[in-house]
């Protein structure tokens, strides 16, 4: 009978961790992917254009989750962290650089006097060479993002590629670190494609 009783402990024991196992490894870990780097603004060489840049707070407060190592998630906000880096590409190309809620906010437009209106577009993904550990080491970024005139009319759109790479040795000082070096690249990249455009400068 204890026996009996024992094998029934050991099969409850092994149905619960089989349950378990699944939520277990599959974590999700909030980091931040705020970039660590972003273009120097040189005051002599900026274009006289005020612009503005368009992120609603529903943008901001919308949380992704992608891959990470070891079978486990990471979460984060994509437009709550790439705005630094949208915004200092533009501010090492323009000097006035404003964020706005929407294209239709007319007055805010009109009283700054906005020449261009940038309206990005974020999607992310990441994942890990490692079967043990939980940080991403590798993080991509990719970023459509139209110019518009006050109007409406669209200039142009915009696409770019940030990546990111990071060691098991660094996860230390930021966990997120892929994610970071990502959206660092992203920011220069995306004022060289300005300045590639005659009609954006």
């Amino acid at each position: 009978m204890m026996l009996k009783l024992s094998g029934i402990k050991s099969i409850i024991r092994c149905r619960f961790w089989l349950i378990l196992l699944p939520f277990i490894a599959a974590c999700a870990h909030p980091i931040t992917i705020i970039p660590n780097k972003t273009p120097e603004r040189i005051e002599t060489s900026l274009s006289t254009k005020k612009v503005a840049y368009v992120i609603s707070e529903a943008d901001r407060n919308n949380q992704v989750t992608t891959s990470g190592g070891g079978g486990d998630k990471v979460t984060y906000y994509p437009y709550r962290d790439l705005e630094k880096a949208i915004r200092d590409a533009l501010r090492a190309v323009y000097t006035d650089v404003i964020a706005i809620q929407s294209n239709a906010d007319t007055k805010t437009i009109a009283d700054n006097n906005i020449s261009l209106i940038y309206t990005p577009e974020i999607t992310t993904t990441s994942s890990s060479d490692s079967a043990f550990t939980w940080p991403p080491t590798y993080f991509r970024v990719e970023l459509t993002c139209s110019a518009n005139e006050p109007n409406g009319k669209e200039l142009t759109k915009l696409k770019v590629t940030g990546s990111g790479n990071a060691e098991f040795s660094e996860f230390k000082i930021n966990t997120g670190l892929a994610g970071s070096r990502a959206s660092s690249d992203l920011s220069e990249k995306l004022r060289q494609e300005i300045l590639k455009n005659p009609a954006l400068q």
